[in-house]
């Protein structure tokens, strides 16, 4: 009788450990892919235009002696362009506009542990990742002697996988103001796989991600 009594106990006090609600914003630190000019050619061109935010909701689940589990949702928008010229003497050019966007979603599940004084506690966490990329659209705009043709794809022909896993560890501080937390914290995450890769080398995706994130929770 005491052990279904107690199983009871240890549920119920896990079930009544606080939960916290919020949103984590910040910004990239390093690009979502390199690319390498020189592999495109003289007078061609390629240029990655990262938004430089990071935003969405976090909940964790806090557990005794400092420990707890996070599971954010974070968003951030990625776009490439590629821009090809071609000259065939005397009179002809040929330039290929290609423009290839995505929304990133990354899901990181965390094990968090705070150390220190009550009102201010350091903190590490680590955990998995997904990143997975939803809304995929690549336009390619062909333009011959100022006559232009576009076409589209959800496929882009440089795209590798559309979700990848990876292992996250980062740290920050936990300052408590009234009945709120502010979380500064530095991420670091490592991805299992590529997103993106060009065949020619103009376009890599980066496996190394690290970002600022601030969250805000109460």
């Amino acid at each position: 009788m005491r052990l279904p009594l107690l199983s009871l106990a240890v549920a119920a006090s896990a079930f009544a450990q606080p939960v916290t609600f919020g949103v984590r914003v910040g910004e990239p630190l390093t690009d979502f892919a390199s690319t390498v000019q020189s592999a495109l050619g003289s007078g061609n061109n390629v240029s990655l235009n990262q938004r430089p935010y990071i935003l969405g909701p976090t909940v964790e689940l806090r557990l005794p002696a400092g420990l707890g589990i996070e599971l954010d949702a974070l968003y951030r928008r990625q776009n490439y362009t590629e821009t090809i010229v071609t000259a065939n003497p005397p009179t002809t050019q040929t330039t290929t506009f290609t423009s290839t966007s995505a929304d990133a979603w990354e899901f990181p599940l965390l094990g968090k542990y705070r150390f220190g004084p009550k009102l201010i506690h350091p903190f590490f966490d680590a955990g998995i990742a997904f990143d997975s990329l939803q809304g995929l659209s690549q336009t390619v705009k062909n333009t011959v002697d100022n006559i232009t043709n576009a076409s589209s794809s959800g496929t882009p022909s440089q795209l590798l996988h559309s979700t990848v896993h990876g292992y996250v560890f980062g740290g920050g501080l936990d300052i408590k103001f009234l009945v709120i937390h502010i979380q500064p914290e530095i991420r670091y995450t490592r991805w299992g796989a590529k997103q993106f890769f060009s065949v020619s080398g103009w376009l890599n995706s980066n496996q190394n991600q690290a970002e600022f994130l601030l969250g805000i929770t109460f």
